[in-house]
């Protein structure tokens, strides 16, 4: 046990060296207590608020490869609560999608999203018994489409 608590300051120490040396000075690390799982979350980067997604997405994959050898299986980044905010809307989508879904009785499809994303949505809607999702399309097309029950 105490074996995984070194890790773990091992690893948050060095995600907080790497970080700092990207030129964040405002931001939080933290390891998960099985010492799997990092979360980042960068307050105050204005420089960059209209690249946010590609940072985040190429953040996630440096960061991954980085810790490959760390044994982490999931690093999270999250810059100035674009995420967050994301995952809100991304879930208002949904539920909107489900409820036009059973007022109309027709399949409602959603613009394209990345996998996370549709995740996201499969996760929200699998709680409504009214509804099905499904993801259709190919690479940057995929989309999830809502359909009610017995359509």
């Amino acid at each position: 046990m105490n074996e995984i608590k070194q890790d773990n300051n091992r690893s948050k120490e060095l995600v907080e060296a790497l970080i700092a040396h990207m030129g964040f000075f405002d931001f939080s690390v933290s390891v998960h207590d099985d010492g799997k799982k990092v979360s980042i979350f960068i307050n105050d980067a204005p420089f960059i608020v209209q690249y946010l997604p590609q940072v985040i997405a190429d953040m996630d994959f440096v960061l991954r490869m980085i810790f490959k050898k760390e044994q982490l299986q999931f690093v999270f980044v999250d810059i100035n609560n674009y995420r967050k905010e994301r995952e809100d809307i991304i879930v208002k989508l949904a539920k909107a999608a489900a409820r036009k879904a059973v007022a109309t009785h027709s399949e409602v499809p959603l613009p394209s999203m990345n996998a996370y994303e549709r995740r996201i949505v499969h996760a929200e809607l699998s709680l409504n018994p009214d509804i099905t999702t499904e993801s259709i399309g190919q690479d940057k097309q995929r989309h999830i489409v809502v359909k009610p029950l017995g359509l």
